[in-house]
């Protein structure tokens, strides 16, 4: 996997970026059970560009083993379609958002107000050297 392909974004202002980071810490799998919700993508800022990305992506792009699959990519493209219906992003390559889709039924968003009831978890951290 390589940096073309992923999927770019581009922001309509300076504080785009940390309300994509905020707002993806509570978009992902939930686990009803324990209250724990698994962040599913990440916002990547890298050389001047931004990209959306799935957790999975970033284990490939790190030359990590990477189980990405379709479904991954649905949820992701999923996601991604949120961010723009909520004005966050524009894609600047439509076309690889396109399918797979998800199922909203798949995706858990927890609401601002709700976050501090979760276990939010992030199964990748960006910048983290391991």
């Amino acid at each position: 996997m390589d940096i073309n392909d992923l999927v770019e974004i581009e922001l309509p202002d300076e504080q785009a970026f940390l309300k994509i980071r905020e707002t993806l810490t509570r978009i992902g799998l939930a686990s009803k059970k324990e209250n724990t919700l698994y962040q599913s993508c990440h916002i990547l800022h890298k050389r001047g560009k931004y990209y959306l990305v799935h957790f999975k992506e970033m284990f490939a792009l790190d030359g990590k083993p990477s189980t990405l699959d379709e479904s991954d990519v649905g949820r992701r493209n999923t996601i991604i379609d949120l961010l723009v219906q909520w004005n966050l992003c524009k894609v600047l390559n439509p076309e690889k958002i396109e399918e797979p889709r998800a199922n909203m039924s798949q995706i858990k968003v927890i609401p601002f107000k709700e976050k501090n009831d979760w276990d939010l978890v992030a199964k990748y951290t960006i910048g983290k050297k391991e």
